[in-house]
Order: structure tokens, then C-alpha cells, then sequence
């Protein structure tokens, strides 16, 4: 299964990012989407797992839940957009998914994997431009930024 995970387009759904996503068997989105049409867009291409962020507004964000636990292949994820506002226990996540902060971070704590994909939309400061791709086999998961 390959999911790929992206954070913080602020209304901006880049080509590359688009081409990174086609093929992948689900796509996930932590949050600070700002448009309704980026959800569109991607539902398109594969089922689409999104939380709202804090820059995420009006009608159509507040349908949208700010913390999601749901199940990938044989994996619990965890999606939020700021880490730091979880309520929901960690034991059985496998993959805490969050946003943000527009920084790709990605490490193992105990049994659970922490990532953030950085941001894939409008450019922050010097920030890279990236997102994360993950491969969930029988014999485990692998998981790899991409830089655009």
C-alpha cells in the first residue's frame, strides 16, 4: 500500500505534488488545506483522510474533524495538525501524522512513528517544499520525504 501525506498547502495544490500522489492507495492531509477545491482535487486521485488546521476556516473546515485515528493496511494512524493539541492515547498508534510547524520531521519513539511531511504549498521562509510517501508491506513500512 502506498499513502502518500502532505501538510500546510494553503490553498495552493502544486503539479508536482499532484504527480508524487498519482498512484498512491490513499493520501492524507494534516491540515491547513484553506480551500475547499484542494479536497476536491484530491479526492480524485484516492480516499482522502484530512483534519482542519488552524488556518483552515469557514462552513466547509469546521465539517471536517481537528483529530482522526483511523486504520491503513494494517497500521493506526493518528492525524493532527498540531501535535501539542492531542487528546487521543498513543498505545495503539502506529503513525502520529501531523502539520504545522512546515518542517519535515520524521522519527521513531517507542512503537510509534512521528511524522510531519513539512509543507507542500506556498513556500515559508527558506523552507524546502516537501512531502512523504509511505510504503506499508507485510514486513513492515518504509518512509520517504520527497523534495520538490
Amino acid at each position: 500500500m502506498k499513502i502518500g501525506v502532505i501538510s500546510d498547502t494553503h490553498g495552493l495544490l502544486r503539479e508536482e505534488v499532484l504527480e508524487n500522489l498519482k498512484g498512491c492507495d490513499a493520501i492524507i492531509h494534516g491540515g491547513d488545506i484553506n480551500k475547499l477545491q484542494i479536497l476536491e482535487s484530491l479526492e480524485k486521485i484516492a480516499p482522502l483522510y484530512a483534519v482542519r488546521g488552524n488556518n483552515d476556516k469557514g462552513e466547509w473546515a469546521e465539517a471536517l474533524e481537528k483529530e482522526k485515528v483511523f486504520n491503513l493496511g494494517n497500521k493506526r494512524f493518528l492525524l493532527i495538525h498540531n501535535k501539542r493539541e492531542i487528546t487521543h492515547a498513543l498505545e495503539d498508534v502506529d503513525i502520529c501524522i501531523y502539520g504545522h510547524s512546515h518542517q519535515y520531521k520524521c522519527e521513531k519513539k517507542g512503537n510509534t512513528w512521528w511524522l510531519n511531511p513539512g509543507s507542500c504549498g506556498k513556500r515559508r521562509f527558506s523552507l524546502p517544499i516537501t512531502l512523504a510517501l509511505i510504503e506499508i508491506e507485510e514486513e513492515g513500512l518504509t518512509i520517504n520525504q520527497i523534495c520538490i
